[in-house]
């Protein structure tokens, strides 16, 4: 497993490359620690601290135009590592790319986001621009 919790500098340059007028989605793939890892060793599970970062970020992901478009409940690995178990998944849209750095340099989410960092044991986010519409799987 590989721990991915923060993205690395050569992946937010790789993001920051790309078209940054047009909307974006980010699939999330979270796994969460049994156990929150704070710096300051607070006690909290680590569902209760992803929690908790949800309803502190919540106002600022709503003011930069984020809107959660699809969330599921992950059941099954079919295809894949099986090491690779999520507890959560979702989609979210944010307006543009700007938006969503925007919402990551935000002052106060800079604070919050110690809640993610504590609860995440490892994730995926992926970023997805719309496709140009068809009826089969490669459109």
């Amino acid at each position: 497993m590989s721990n991915s919790i923060d993205p690395t500098r050569q992946q937010l340059d790789m993001f920051k490359n790309l078209p940054r007028d047009t909307p974006i989605m980010m699939l999330n793939l979270i796994r969460l620690r049994d156990v929150a890892q704070y710096p300051d060793d607070r006690n909290a599970s680590g569902a209760q601290a992803y929690k908790n970062y949800g309803e502190e970020s919540g106002a600022i992901f709503k003011r930069v135009g984020g809107e959660i478009i699809w969330r599921g409940e992950p059941e099954c690995l079919v295809i894949g590592p099986l090491e690779e178990v999520w507890d959560i998944a979702f989609i979210a849209r944010y307006p543009n790319t700007c938006a969503f750095l925007d919402m990551i340099t935000d002052a106060v989410y800079k604070q919050v986001v110690v809640h993610r960092q504590a609860a995440v044991l490892d994730s995926r986010l992926i970023r997805l621009g719309e496709a140009i519409e068809g009826s089969g799987f490669a459109g």
